[in-house]
């Protein structure tokens, strides 16, 4: 019986030597960050988009995650612009052709307008 006892303690001590020492290195944990949200959406400005209202950027509402960039285009004869109506973001005069980016970095619903058309609105909206 003795001998049972010395190898039973032996066994156990052999075990937890093994789980004690480890040949190979602990692997590091992940601390890498999410990446950045490249996704892109885009409102037209349409011709004669002074006559339409909820119509004169397209489309309208529209939705984006967090991060998305934005970019109205004005596909216009005439010039717009593009005018958050808390302040968030002011595109300045688009001439016909051009366009003007802006990325969404918090969720809410933000509603815009034509500043020289006030009749022209839109809404974002970014989850």
């Amino acid at each position: 019986m003795a001998f049972r006892g010395v190898l039973i303690v032996a066994v156990l001590a052999a075990t937890a030597a093994a789980c004690g020492s480890s040949s190979s290195s602990p692997s590091p944990s992940s601390t890498t960050p999410p990446p950045t949200s490249s996704a892109s959406a885009a409102v037209s400005i349409p011709t004669n988009a002074r006559t339409l209202t909820t119509t004169a950027f397209a489309p309208n509402a529209l939705v984006v995650s967090v991060g998305t960039t934005v970019t109205w285009t004005n596909n216009d004869t005439i010039s717009h612009d593009s005018v958050a109506d808390g302040g968030m973001w002011n595109s300045g005069v688009l001439s016909p052709g051009q366009s003007f980016p802006f990325r969404f970095t918090t969720a809410g619903t933000f509603t815009y307008k034509c500043t020289i058309h006030p009749n022209m609105v839109g809404t974002v909206t970014v989850q």
